[in-house]
């Protein structure tokens, strides 16, 4: 089968989240004055993205919407019963810090110039369109992609089929003539692939104890194997030179 299009995730795929959110996090820390007698950054940053990851789950179940889930994770990483005023007002002062350490992957505008002729361009996050819209104007790569959808608004989100068929249909494509790239094992690749897209996760820190299951994502190191992945006859086990 022929790839017509490949959709992306955005955070940790083409955007470097989560050393943005470190280092976001360690300058508001300081600057908050938050960090004193035995908390440390890195006790800070551990104890802040478990809740992240927490009150995201509760979003993505549908418990809470994404401003709710937004000012939750700083009541419960603050510890204190916050106004939603007061909890919003603290969370812009983290995203002050946090959009400062804004970048891509040095990766990504290389793969998106050697597959610009080739094939269409979507993306498709498990955020809101809000912030991912922004964040894809900032970093200078937003005309790259026809469509970006986002759960929030979708009301699905990844790895439910769902998520990845309405980007699909956003393409006017059929599944099996789509790529999603990603960098989680199970929402992005497992998902995908269980969607029916050609499936492409993103393996940048080497996660060698993981095993991919036959039938799952194809796993890559850098977007830089990309292009000759959707090239051969991909669906149907092409090497990766993950090794």
């Amino acid at each position: 089968m022929v790839i017509h299009a490949v959709v992306w995730d955005v955070d940790d795929t083409l955007f470097d989240y989560t050393t943005a959110d470190r280092e976001g996090m360690r300058a508001h820390l300081v600057t908050e004055g938050l960090l004193h007698g035995d908390t440390s950054v890195a006790r800070a940053l551990v104890r802040w993205r478990e809740i992240t990851d927490a009150q995201w789950a509760r979003f993505a179940a549908g418990e809470v919407d994404f401003e709710t889930q937004r000012r939750d994770r700083t009541r419960v990483f603050l510890g204190r019963d916050l106004t939603d005023t007061e909890a919003d007002d603290w969370f812009e002062r983290y995203l002050a810090h946090y959009e400062a350490a804004w970048a891509l992957f040095p990766d990504v505008v290389p793969v998106l110039d050697a597959l610009a002729a080739s094939h269409r361009h979507a993306v498709l996050s498990n955020s809101s369109l809000t912030v991912q819209d922004r964040k894809l104007r900032v970093l200078g790569v937003h005309h790259r992609f026809e469509t970006i959808l986002c759960a929030a608004e979708l009301g699905v989100s990844k790895p439910e089929a769902a998520a990845f068929r309405a980007a699909c249909d956003a393409l006017g494509l059929a599944p099996h003539e789509v790529a999603y790239v990603g960098d989680h094992p199970e929402i992005d690749g497992r998902g995908a692939a269980d969607a029916g897209l050609l499936s492409v996760w993103i393996d940048r820190a080497g996660a060698a104890a993981t095993v991919v299951p036959p039938g799952g994502p194809h796993r890559i190191a850098s977007l830089a194997e990309l292009p000759s992945l959707l090239g051969g006859d991909t669906r149907f086990g092409a090497p990766s030179t993950f090794g």
